[in-house]
């Protein structure tokens, strides 16, 4: 039996390219969780767990994330089989209540050792992939129209992104629909605009947003409401003129079932963080695909290694019809990445290779590390 015998979490820190600006904070800086697991026959994996503005989004950070894997996780995990991924998860699940963005990077670097000694890409131990690029938006969220506009030409000129979503509900309804509109109106039909509120409305304003949103060109309004106000979601979803991504309210397959049931939003923003890792993100997508609704490729604003977690499990979905928002590390200062992803042609390539089919620059690694003693939990292999 191949063992589980090293758990290691480190705390990266990269600066974002801008601000970005969303409805419940202001990032200037990303900070990861880095997960290593190390078995006893010597092969690694890798995973990440990263959040948006610390706890502003939601109950988990990267500083909660790492104490969990330190004091809970890996006690229980060391000395496990490592060939058994889904078993050394129902074991977690079984002793840990939530923390799914924890459980998530944990299961990702469980997925990518085990890819690693199969010769396979973590794709193919999710079932398979059934394409080999993604399609992928751009987040428009300075706060300036000018500048948002401008951001926008220079991606579809350099044929990078023609999708853009962008951050509102800091302004009034008026405001950020005047914001929107323009920009809409400078790219015409050179690009598709869509917005998040990030659940900055009450349901009357929603009601007025998205109908001025329609008039305005825009393509989708993502969680325009409170996550815990799914009767509320359906009544808009009932009557709304555009369709309604639902995002924050989904935390795994059982919100999912809950919302499909209730006809609660038109889209679901599929996460592997929010959904407790990647075979959870699976079910979530066969949950959509069996009561109708659109799927839509989500982002914790990963870097590296989540976006290409994300990637390789978005891959097998049989559609994608609102594409991808895997665009993470390309809002940061520093490549993490041994070799850097290919974004171009508007879509991302999912790597190849066995497992996450990526390696880490340790250089930087190293350089970015909050922390600069390594902290490992381990025990020899019994």
């Amino acid at each position: 039996m191949i063992k589980i015998d090293q758990i290691e979490t480190v705390l990266i820190d990269v600066p974002t390219i801008r601000p970005h600006v969303l409805a419940m904070a202001t990032m200037n800086c990303q900070t990861i969780c880095l997960v290593r697991i190390r078995c006893s026959d010597g092969s690694e994996g890798l995973g990440e767990a990263t959040t948006i503005g610390g706890m502003a989004y939601g109950p988990e950070a990267p500083e909660t994330i790492k104490l969990a894997i330190d004091t809970y996780f890996a006690p229980l995990l060391i000395g496990q089989d490592a060939e058994m991924p889904a078993r050394a998860m129902a074991l977690l699940d079984r002793h840990v209540v939530g923390n799914t963005f924890a459980k998530c990077a944990v299961e990702t670097a469980l997925l990518d050792a085990q890819g690693r000694r199969c010769g396979l890409p973590v794709s193919e131990l999710l079932g398979g992939r059934v394409r080999d690029r993604l399609p992928v938006l751009w987040t428009l969220a300075s706060g300036d129209t000018a500048t948002d506009i401008a951001e926008a030409e220079r991606m579809i000129e350099t044929r990078r992104h023609d999708t853009f979503k962008l951050k509102i509900g800091k302004r009034s309804v008026a405001d950020d629909v005047a914001h929107v509109a323009a920009i809409k109106k400078a790219l015409g039909s050179r690009g598709s605009v869509r917005v998040d509120v990030n659940m900055a409305w009450t349901p009357v304003q929603a009601r007025e947003g998205l109908a001025m949103l329609a008039d305005a060109g825009c393509d989708l309004c993502e969680q325009p409401i409170h996550r815990s106000n799914r009767e509320g979601l359906a009544r808009l979803s009932l009557n709304s003129p555009i369709p309604i991504m639902v995002d924050e309210a989904l935390n795994g397959p059982a919100t999912a079932f809950d919302h499909a049931r209730a006809g609660a939003g038109d889209v679901f923003a599929v996460k592997i963080e929010q959904s407790g890792g990647l075979r959870a993100a699976a079910s979530v997508a066969q949950i959509a695909a069996s009561a109708g609704v659109a799927l839509y490729g989500g982002t914790m604003l990963e870097g590296g290694i989540g976006t290409v977690a994300s990637a390789h499990c978005f891959a097998t979905f049989a559609t994608l019809d609102f594409g991808t928002e895997l665009f993470g590390p390309l809002l940061l200062t520093e490549e993490i990445l041994a070799e850097p992803l290919d974004y171009s042609d508007f879509s991302l390539a999912i790597p190849a290779g066995p497992g996450l089919g990526i390696g880490l620059d340790e250089d930087k690694i190293a350089c970015l590390r909050r922390d600069a003693n390594r902290t490992a939990v381990s025990v020899a292999a019994g």
